[in-house]
């Protein structure tokens, strides 16, 4: 089947007391708005948008019917993502909300993500601080221009070395309008930091592996 063709089982409304929070959310790897059905999810699709290999996400992909030993069983998997090498299909459920019901279901599919060649994960919640630290990068996903020509500054302190966050941007000439342009970079991977805790002026930052073969520094 043509997968880009597909669309979602189900449709993404939004109604006075409903129990769940569906929205929208817009992808720069896709360039378009993708459903959600609640914030885990939208949390999930934000954080895949930051690996910088996503080429397409599919909410709802499909619909699978199974037998199981209690009789008929139907399950739409959250997500079909397509990354620079293989497949993602994923389900979205905080590990608290894990029922039996729902082991059985997560178990199918990862079979047929296994009989497909995909890979199959459950993403059952986050670290703290990756939430508000990709929260924070988000901010500098959208185009951003550059007419006093700070991020070429910034890149090239970078090439000396890893450098505190704070450090770094103060060393651009303007270093209050500076730290857009870092989170900008390092959204888009030209910069990479410490992910271990929260982004602070401490943080470490380096230039991104591309970036260090650009300027034979490795």
């Amino acid at each position: 089947m043509d997968m880009l063709s597909s669309v979602p089982v189900r449709r993404f409304t939004w109604r006075t007391g409903q129990w769940h929070r569906p929205g929208l959310e817009y992808l720069v790897s896709t360039q378009r708005h993708h459903g959600f059905e609640s914030h885990e999810e939208e949390l999930f699709l934000l954080t895949a948008d930051f690996t910088g290999i996503l080429l397409e996400a599919l909410a709802q992909p499909f619909r699978m019917c199974f037998d199981t030993a209690e009789g008929r069983v139907e399950h739409t998997p959250d997500f079909l993502l397509l990354m620079r090498g293989i497949p993602f299909l994923i389900d979205v459920r905080p590990a608290h909300r894990i029922s039996f019901d729902d082991e059985v279901k997560f178990a199918a599919s990862a079979e047929i993500a296994l009989a497909m060649g995909w890979n199959y994960a459950v993403v059952t919640g986050w670290r703290d601080h990756v939430v508000g630290l990709v929260d924070s990068l988000s901010a500098g996903r959208r185009e951003l221009s550059d007419p006093l020509g700070l991020q070429p500054q910034m890149l090239a302190a970078a090439a000396e070395g890893p450098q505190p966050f704070g450090e770094l941007v103060e060393r651009c000439s303007l270093p209050a309008v500076g730290r857009a342009h870092a989170v900008h970079l390092l959204w888009h991977r030209r910069l990479g930091v410490e992910m271990s805790g929260p982004l602070r002026d401490s943080s470490m930052v380096r230039l991104s592996p591309a970036r260090q073969l650009a300027v034979g520094r490795w």
